[in-house]
């Protein structure tokens, strides 16, 4: 699923490509991405966007005027380009806006499961929709996010993945912060040591910062991750094979040596099937 730093980087490409025009033609949109009914989606033609803008994982198109806010999310297949004027698009498309100097924004999705959503709303209901989300993870200092560890007993690696709590990260920067951060995914939040959260704070800054400046050159996955789907390749810390836990829906990948005193973790799979 596309993180923090993949959509702002995307929201800093396509701030100046969607306004430049007004929309002709918005949708028709797969029936399964588009998440409301009212207002309607030909709201839009005619209407210019003022920009783009984010909230967590959330891209947010507003419109001029500020009277109503097209918000997409891409779940874990879903991708949106900018087409220039001319350029040769995909056939089939779960959402297109085209616009009236024939650029075209477009929404595609991989795989059969079509999870990525779009909703028209007012900026009201953008707040309601989306008031559950806690502070970005991006502008986080370390007394804010040490007042989130000390909430309540969880485990670090769920914890930076919940929404709730800090906004943008997902399963992948979750490894890649607790490894920078030597720290085990499994360690309650509440036992942290003020060094260790200072030490987590600026490892979250320090990645988040990282992967931004690479997304916005392009990178891929393969530049941005150092731990994460790297099992059996070497730490780049301190040279020792990458190992990983394995659950039902997702998998953590991390560093014996520099995050659990060279325990490996027990596969959560396997281990229930042997009760």
């Amino acid at each position: 699923m596309p993180e923090l730093p993949e959509v702002e980087a995307w929201v800093r490409e396509l701030d100046p490509l969607v306004s430049r025009a007004p929309i002709e033609k918005a949708g028709p949109p797969h029936i399964a991405t588009l998440k409301t009914v009212s207002p309607p989606l030909y709201e839009l033609d005619g209407r210019r966007f003022a920009g783009a803008e984010r909230r967590g994982k959330n891209l947010l198109f507003p419109l001029e005027g500020h009277d109503l806010v097209l918000r997409v999310h891409l779940m874990s297949a879903g991708r949106l380009r900018y087409l220039a004027p001319g350029a040769k698009g995909p056939k089939t498309a779960m959402l297109r806006l085209r616009f009236t100097d024939g650029g075209e924004l477009v929404l595609t999705e991989a795989g059969k499961k079509k999870r990525a959503g779009v909703w028209l709303v007012t900026p009201e209901q953008l707040d309601e929709d989306l008031g559950h989300l806690g502070p970005d993870a991006l502008d986080l200092d370390a007394a804010e996010l040490a007042e989130i560890l000390r909430r309540d007993r969880r485990q670090l690696h769920p914890l930076l993945r919940d929404q709730r709590a800090l906004a943008g990260v997902g399963r992948a920067h979750a490894n890649e912060i607790l490894l920078r951060a030597r720290l085990s995914p499994f360690k309650a939040s509440t036992e942290l040591s003020a060094e260790e959260v200072e030490r987590l704070a600026a490892a979250l800054h320090e990645d988040l910062t990282r992967a931004l400046e690479l997304r916005e050159q392009g990178k891929g996955d393969s530049v941005v991750y150092v731990v994460h789907n790297r099992l059996g390749e070497r730490c780049p810390q301190c040279g020792m094979p990458i190992a990983r836990v394995d659950f039902e829906e997702h998998t953590i990948y991390y560093c014996p040596s520099c995050q659990t005193g060279g325990r490996l973790l027990k596969d959560r799979r396997l281990s229930r099937l042997l009760r």
